[in-house]
């Protein structure tokens, strides 16, 4: 990492730091079965100290990457990009904060399976944590007894997150926001947005430029002799779109860490998932899934994770395994893995190639 302080009694600092990886991946049941990749995300940050413990912050980031999927002698395609990845200016004074641009925003209690994944696509099985970013305007206060409350405003945002399964329309302002309370043991929080989606690509539906659409989350995180929480969302649409009108969805989840050798780490999570074309009918599409994770560092520079998820409507079972081993300087992976074809879709990351079936990926990353 590049820090350059500059004048002004160290009020001002410029930083420069990058994360590379380069991957490759076995896949035997798809037909081109090999892939090999890189990503480049170069970071440009400074911020600039005012009075009173006030400060403004920038921060521009790109997302440079490239892959080949193929199948050796006989076919292959070929996919890279230079996207931006972060691009925003914030002011922090006191309480407050406020951020404007290209960002990610994340909040909830769940751990894997998040009914309030509304602004990004982080999934779980990603060591990296990677999500695009989207463009918005946060405020977010903080209360002297650890209250806060959150206010966004999204604009220029096309495509899906999350579980959504229909895009947004990018033209038209998306606002909402959160307030969050501390309770006994834990906190809960009540979460709200506003959203207008677009249907005209989306096969089956009708075509619709413009569908209003509510979204309404409240969760709750306790942490007792084990950790407790929930995510409850329901999702309701203006104009009738089949079983996609409404949604809602819950999650119950519990953590534990068990005293076997230097820690064993298991988080456990259902989902309860309906689609409907009325509210709360519970009579459309109904899903249950469960999902677990499981971790254990064998040294201070090696740590073994799983992630599982079991489809219960559909049997289906999927699995993930990583070996982590830190390097001086790199930090290497490798991870086997096994995706039901109907848990594809499960979380929704354009930035990973999550084929079906079993297959190998190693990965290695250098962060400076």
């Amino acid at each position: 990492m590049l820090v350059i302080t500059l004048p002004a009694h160290g009020q001002n600092a410029l930083e420069f730091r990058g994360q590379l990886s380069g991957y490759g991946a076995y896949n035997p049941d798809s037909d081109l079965d090999l892939l090999f990749g890189g990503r480049y995300i170069p970071e440009l940050t400074y911020s600039h100290r005012l009075r009173n413990n006030q400060s403004l912050d920038f921060m521009a980031s790109a997302n440079i990457y490239g892959s080949v999927l193929m199948r050796p002698f006989d076919a292959n395609t070929a996919h890279g990009d230079v996207q931006p990845y972060r691009i925003w200016a914030r002011y922090t004074g006191g309480q407050c904060e406020i951020r404007a641009g290209l960002q990610k925003i994340n909040f909830g209690s769940a751990a894997v399976l998040r009914p309030l994944q509304w602004f990004d696509e982080i999934d779980p099985r990603d060591p990296l944590q990677l999500t695009n970013g989207v463009y918005a305007l946060l405020g977010r206060y903080y209360f002297m007894n650890n209250a806060n409350v959150w206010l966004w405003m999204l604009y220029g945002n096309e495509k899906t997150r999350g579980f959504e399964a229909v895009p947004s329309n990018e033209n038209v302002p998306e606002f909402g926001g959160r307030f969050q309370y501390p309770v006994p043991a834990g906190e809960v929080a009540l979460s709200y947005h506003h959203r207008t989606a677009d249907t005209r690509d989306v096969t089956g539906l009708p075509a619709y430029k413009k569908v209003p659409e509510n979204r309404i989350g409240l969760d709750g995180k306790w942490d007792v002799e084990v950790g407790l929480w929930f995510e409850a969302v329901y999702v309701g649409k203006t104009k009738e779109v089949g079983q996609l009108t409404h949604q809602h969805y819950l999650t119950l989840g519990t953590d534990y860490t068990f005293g076997v050798g230097n820690g064993l780490n298991v988080v456990a999570e259902h989902m309860l998932a309906s689609f409907d074309e009325k509210a709360f009918a519970f009579d459309g599409v109904v899903t249950n899934i469960s999902a677990a994770t499981i971790t254990y560092p064998l040294t201070l520079n090696d740590k073994i994770s799983s992630v599982f998820y079991f489809s219960w409507e559909e049997e289906a079972f999927s699995a993930f395994v990583s070996y982590e081993h830190q390097f001086r300087r790199l930090v290497g992976y490798v991870m086997a893995y096994y995706n039901a074809k109907t848990n594809e879709q499960l979380q929704q990351n354009e930035l990973l190639y999550n084929l079906t079936g079993p297959g190998l990926r190693l990965m290695v990353v250098f962060n400076h």
